[in-house]
């Protein structure tokens, strides 16, 4: 990771996921036993959790949640909106949307739209948003600013500044500044820098880097694979194995 650092590619945030974890520390019922529920309703309409119908937080919405600022509900199976917020302190399956953001605390399966997306379980389909957080991810993601993913992402991320992987990128990483992944199963395409400890596959961009290639090459202006017996080739880089 200090390669990371040194390299001085990943401004603000993506240096910052260098360095630690991604999500934030989850919130205590993460673990624990699942909050006990009222019950469910297929309707809750409200202004702002808890001051809704029906009245407060630990109800599961099998249907439609719509506040007009903050929404919050332990399962949510179908539509949850909010002006400011949407919470899912469980499960989320079907559609969360907010202004401001979208959070779940399990799983996300379905869509998340939202200024900034929060999965702390794992995200299945499509996230939609400015600055995205997952613990893990499969599907297509499309980050205005940047994604930070805690584990693996296994389909396409597509960001704006940069996109970070912390351990396996199956499939597309594309971004205009910088892309990184611990490990690259597929193809990172970038305006600026690729960044991998581990490529197994392709990197397109300005500078790509690689600490080690299984098998793959690099386009670019600078491509460094640094267990290459040349590492550093203007253009085009590349190592496949020959026999065992």
């Amino acid at each position: 990771m200090k390669r990371i650092v040194k390299c001085g590619l990943f401004a603000g945030a993506l240096a910052a996921f260098a360095a630690q974890p991604v999500l934030a520390q989850e919130k205590e019922y993460v673990g624990a036993p699942d909050p006990k529920s009222y019950g469910y309703t297929v309707l809750m309409l409200g202004l702002a959790t808890p001051v809704s119908l029906p009245w407060d937080f630990d109800w599961d919405v099998f249907g439609l949640n719509v506040n007009l600022a903050y929404s919050d509900c332990n399962k949510m199976y179908g539509v949850e909106l909010a002006g400011v917020g949407s919470t899912a302190r469980l499960d989320m399956i079907g559609v969360q949307a907010a202004l401001g953001c979208a959070f779940a605390n399990r799983d996300a399966i379905g869509l998340q739209v939202a200024l900034a997306t929060v999965c702390n379980r794992t995200g299945y389909g499509l996230a939609v948003d400015a600055f995205g957080m997952n613990r893990e991810f499969v599907g297509l993601r499309a980050d205005v600013l940047a994604s930070m993913t805690d584990s693996s992402v296994y389909g396409v991320s597509v960001a704006g500044l940069g996109s970070a992987v912390r351990e396996e990128m199956w499939g597309w990483q594309v971004a205009l500044g910088g892309n990184f992944a611990r490990r690259v199963h597929g193809l990172q395409t970038v305006g600026i820098c690729n960044m991998t400890d581990e490529l197994r596959g392709a990197q397109i961009g300005i500078v790509n880097y690689a600490a080690t290639c299984s098998a793959g090459f690099q386009i670019g202006l600078v491509n460094l694979i640094m267990d290459n017996q040349v590492p550093f080739l203007p253009i085009f880089n590349c190592y496949f194995p020959i026999g065992d």
